[in-house]
């Protein structure tokens, strides 16, 4: 981001989410992209569609064997997202929900989730319908108020699960508040939050505290509407070693063609992000001067409840 862009109508409401990532529209555009990389030293990472590579020699390869467990295309994609997320790994999956079952996966039998009551309709069928008939305990508290969250920790929670704003009520949490009661609770619980609406452009919950971001990059971290498909990033070596095979145990992994489009979408995320704040402000201020307006939720906009 150009260190001297002064966006219009900016107020202090997104003061500290902006100030620390500089360096983000050169990290989106550069990162994972490094022409040296390919002999052909493409700007540009070509899109590798085979399923296979060569190998020199039983389980002696370049790198990659077989593109379920690892891609080019793909890597290249984690790279960038790592990088604009302040994280040291990053994972891509088929969808955002395939995201979310991943991260599951990682639970075992009688292990606890505690989640936001106010979450995007398919996490919530999940957790309820799918999540809880396997196995795993699900509750659900408000986490706008971070004592209610610590009430409802048991000694079998090992995930609390936040997304903030939620969809589509934009209710925001306080990332930091929330994440320390849980690890103060129990060190061991993963920490989580559903990242989508805010892009990693506006917030960067690992720098909160979470253990793991994730996404759903058909929204805004693709832009385009024309992909379909999930992210997880952390800093955690455990987490990324468990996350990294779940991925290919699993098999959710995206294809290289949508690898590509995401890719290509991240490198306008700064400019995007900026339009949609701007829009949505003037929607939300122009929707409140009518009388006959009833209520705004919008991320933007100080008199959504949450954000006073």
């Amino acid at each position: 981001m150009d260190q001297n862009h002064k966006p219009e109508e900016q107020s202090d409401l997104f003061a500290g989410f902006r100030e620390p990532y500089k360096s983000f529209a050169t990290d989106a555009i550069h990162v994972g992209q490094e022409p040296e990389q390919w002999k052909s030293m493409a700007v540009v990472p070509p899109i590798s569609l085979s399923t296979t590579f060569k190998q020199f020699g039983p389980g002696n390869h370049a790198g990659y064997e077989y593109s379920r467990s690892g891609n080019p295309t793909r890597d290249c994609l984690e790279k960038a997202v790592a990088a604009v997320d302040g994280a040291k790994y990053c994972i891509a999956v088929a969808s955002g929900l395939a995201a979310t079952v991943t991260i599951t996966h990682m639970l075992k039998v009688g292990d606890g989730i505690l989640c936001m009551d106010d979450v995007y309709g398919g996490t919530n069928r999940y957790f309820q319908k799918i999540a809880s008939q396997t196995g795993t305990e699900v509750s659900f508290a408000d986490f706008t108020k971070p004592e209610l969250l610590k009430a409802a920790l048991k000694p079998n929670t090992k995930l609390v699960w936040i997304e903030t704003p939620t969809n589509p009520t934009m209710k925001v949490v306080d990332i930091k508040a929330c994440s320390d009661l849980a690890h103060e609770f129990n060190k061991d619980i993963v920490v989580v939050v559903d990242n989508t609406f805010m892009s990693a452009y506006f917030q960067r919950p690992l720098a909160f505290g979470a253990d793991i971001c994730m996404y759903s990059a058909t929204k805004y971290m693709n832009g385009h509407s024309d992909v379909v498909m999930g992210l997880a990033s952390t800093n955690r070596d455990d987490l990324f070693e468990r996350l990294s095979f779940l991925q290919n145990a699993l098999g959710c992994v995206p294809s290289p063609f949508d690898c590509f489009l995401c890719n290509r979408g991240l490198k306008t995320l700064h400019l995007r992000m900026e339009c949609h704040f701007k829009n949505g402000m003037a929607a939300a201020k122009f929707l409140e001067a009518d009388p006959g307006w009833r209520k705004s939720f919008s991320q933007a906009c100080p008199l959504t409840p949450s954000m006073k």
